[in-house]
């Protein structure tokens, strides 16, 4: 419940960043005062300055828009791949098992990030539209693990007594997987979403530390942690803070995820 809460206020707080930011602070995250660069954490400026004089709280709470949006998308992607493959290959096997496996191994087997780094050079350089695209396009190469892991679960449903009696009473094969299977999957897409949550943040903080990810002016947090790192002895606070917001969203997703595991999982009702 912890979790949660924590991860409901990083979601408010980033909503309503531009209000709390100009409101509340009279701060503008995209404003440059050179004449105040590197300013440590003071009343006028709490999280400090960067390299160009902006104010690093107010970068860090519209950042976290950017982000928690390239991460949900990044984890929806997946999910809706991974989890319809790993179905159908774990309940039915055969011949489209062995061909999923197939396509799993062979995509396996492609180096994601130089895939990432060809294909994010082709994006368009829109501060809107590219986050997305490259969310997609992460998704899109990452759902082979999940199609493996709940491939795994389904393969051992199906052969269960209650889901053989099912399947000897006439129920069909879209009942027994939404009604049987499915629940037994659920848990465990919980914890795979809120690893490829954590996950796709970190992955675009990598494009954006060679310059693919999310250019500037938009700021993420990959983007800001990446841009730091080269003032951390500097400027410490630039590492401290965008750093600190992706370790408790982190942190609460993954709590969250784990607490929804046990909570849904049927075998631990019992």
């Amino acid at each position: 419940m912890a979790a949660l809460w924590l991860l409901v206020a990083v979601v408010l707080l980033t909503v309503v960043a531009p209000v709390i930011a100009q409101s509340v602070f009279g701060l503008d995250p995209y404003r440059q005062t050179l004449t105040q660069r590197f300013q440590a954490p003071s009343l006028a400026h709490p999280s400090g300055t960067d390299d160009l004089g902006r104010d690093v709280l107010a970068r860090t709470l519209v950042a976290g828009r950017v982000s928690l949006l390239i991460g949900l998308t990044i984890a929806l992607v997946s999910l809706l791949i991974g989890v319809p493959v790993g179905l159908a290959s774990g309940f039915y096997g055969g011949r489209f098992d062995d061909l999923s496996n197939a396509v799993i191994q062979t995509l396996s087997n492609i180096p994601a990030l130089f895939l990432l780094i060809m294909i994010s050079t082709t994006l368009p350089r829109d501060p809107v539209l590219r986050p997305f695209l490259l969310a997609v396009i992460i998704g899109a190469l990452g759902w082979m693990g999940t199609a493996r892991l709940v491939r795994g679960t389904a393969f051992s449903v199906r052969e269960r007594d209650y889901v053989l009696a099912a399947r000897a009473l006439g129920a069909s094969d879209g009942r027994v997987i939404f009604q049987h299977v499915l629940p037994n999957v659920f848990s465990l897409v919980t914890v795979i979403a809120g690893f490829d949550i954590a996950g796709g943040i970190l992955a675009e903080s990598a494009l954006s530390y060679l310059g693919l990810g999310v250019l500037p002016p938009t700021a993420s947090w990959g983007s800001m942690l990446a841009g730091s790192l080269e003032n951390v002895t500097r400027a410490p606070w630039l590492v401290l803070f965008p750093g600190l917001a992706i370790f408790l969203t982190a942190l609460s997703i993954f709590l969250l995820a784990d607490g929804l595991r046990d909570a849904l999982d049927p075998r631990l009702k019992a």
